[in-house]
């Protein structure tokens, strides 16, 4: 049952992936971002909230080893702890903040907790 759950995570982090990957323009608009005077931002989109996440998901699944999806889980758990700093620092808007934190925070803890515990 954990071989199946960490592959569907693995999964889903590809998909949220994949969304920075090839639609940079939707994902910058969910996420309140702003373009500028420059298509940086979308390379920036396409490399770190896509292309990174398409590749950690794969590579996951390539490796297949308990140790692989742990990292997967460290790498949310940044991003939740991120979020964490950014509510006391930027007050986002809470309801985003708690579903896209919620996301990683769900997944930080499973994959983490599955696989090394």
């Amino acid at each position: 049952m954990i071989d199946i759950l960490n592959v569907i995570a693995a999964l889903a982090t590809v998909a949220f992936g994949l969304f920075g990957f090839i639609a940079p323009r939707y994902t910058a608009d969910t996420l309140d971002l702003a373009p500028t005077s420059s298509t940086m931002g979308l390379s920036e989109m396409r490399a770190s909230v896509g292309g990174l996440f398409v590749v950690l998901g794969l590579a996951a699944i390539w490796l297949g080893a308990p140790l692989a999806y742990a990292m997967v889980g460290f790498a949310y758990a940044g991003a939740a702890a991120g979020r964490v700093v950014s509510l006391f620092l930027d007050k986002p808007p809470m309801k985003k903040l708690l579903v896209f934190g919620g996301i990683e925070a769900a997944l930080a803890l499973w994959l983490i907790a599955a696989n090394l515990g």
